[in-house]
């Protein structure tokens, strides 16, 4: 696993060649396979073949989603500074930098294709673990978009309210976590 330090003389860490057949695959390969025959056997082979062209074209409609997305998680750390983004999400940083990275989560609109490329490329252009996981959980917890659109308009206003600032500390506790986790790796 790459280092996450946050030290100007550091050159991004390299990432290692990743192979597209790996455990994970397989294992995705085989239950894929075994759904596939059991729903050939239960439904019939006609309604694999749906599935099959209804997940083609998925793929298709997300493709250019997540290409943009790892587009912009390449760009990153070519475009940011190193030193200014360690200073302002990176270990030093401290409870304030883990507050930067929650609120600029919830701020994000988008969903995962877009998330979780930028945590990476923020990883890469100087961001440490725990600004990662307080963005992602930003994001995931208190995304703005979701919950102005989604949940005020069909859940009670004080259910949302609850929720949310219930939530509200969570991103930063959690970044404080994964920090303190990392910490002790590295001693």
């Amino acid at each position: 696993m790459p280092s996450l330090k946050n030290i100007a003389a550091d050159l991004p860490p390299v990432q290692k060649t990743r192979r597209v057949f790996d455990g994970s695959f397989m294992v995705l390969l085989v239950l894929t396979l075994a759904g596939g025959v059991a729903v050939g056997v239960v439904s019939g082979w006609a309604r694999v073949g749906q599935i099959l062209i209804e997940t083609f074209e998925f793929i298709a409609m997300l493709a250019p989603k997540i290409g943009a997305g790892i587009f912009i998680a390449a760009t990153l750390p070519i475009l940011l500074p190193r030193e200014r983004v360690g200073r302002l999400i990176g270990r030093e940083s401290g409870v304030r930098g883990l507050v930067v990275a929650a609120a600029c989560g919830a701020a994000l609109p988008g969903g995962p294709m877009m998330t979780f490329p930028l945590a990476a490329g923020l990883g890469v252009a100087g961001a440490d673990l725990g600004a990662m996981v307080a963005f992602i959980s930003g994001w995931s917890l208190l995304g703005l978009n979701r919950t102005l659109i989604w949940e005020f308009s069909f859940l009670p206003s004080d259910l949302v309210w609850t929720r949310y600032l219930l939530s509200l500390p969570m991103p930063v506790l959690l970044g404080l976590a994964a920090r303190a986790v990392m910490q002790r790796r590295l001693a």
